[in-house]
């Protein structure tokens, strides 16, 4: 049986190899898990060098710690962006979809209703028709 593409599949189809790249990395960067495991990293790394008598590898402020955040979000942020304006793309599909299904529509329910209104007169002009040949006998 064939299978017609929905303006969503048809979508995804359209999309590069770096455009599903920055979906997942927003998708990922966006979600509870992410700043689970980001805040757990995070501590991890703050109590290793705290406690850390012998290897200081980055002592308090934790300035490399900082820096690893500002790289981290100097990449971040362009990716998320793409990832947006492809929402934003895939909404503008979705409500163009969604418009010529509504004047699809109402083509067929004004079809449906002219051919209603032929049927109703034709009725209409049989029940005549036969009221006159009843007057007529």
């Amino acid at each position: 049986m064939f299978h017609k593409k929905t303006w969503h599949e048809k979508h995804a189809d359209s999309l590069s190899f770096g455009q599903r790249l920055a979906d997942k990395v927003a998708n990922g960067m966006g979600s509870w898990r992410f700043i689970i495991i980001q805040s757990a990293i995070v501590i991890i790394w703050m109590v290793l060098n705290i406690v850390g008598y012998i290897n200081h590898w980055d002592p308090y402020p934790f300035i490399l710690l900082n820096l690893l955040f500002s790289t981290q979000a100097a990449y971040a942020a362009p990716v998320i962006m793409m990832a947006q304006n492809r929402q934003s793309e895939r909404d503008r599909v979705q409500a163009n979809a969604d418009y010529q299904t509504n004047i699809d529509a109402k083509k067929e329910i004004e079809e449906l209703m002219i051919r209603l209104d032929s049927i109703e007169l034709k009725k209409l002009d049989k029940i005549i028709q036969l009221l006159e040949e009843m007057k007529t006998k």
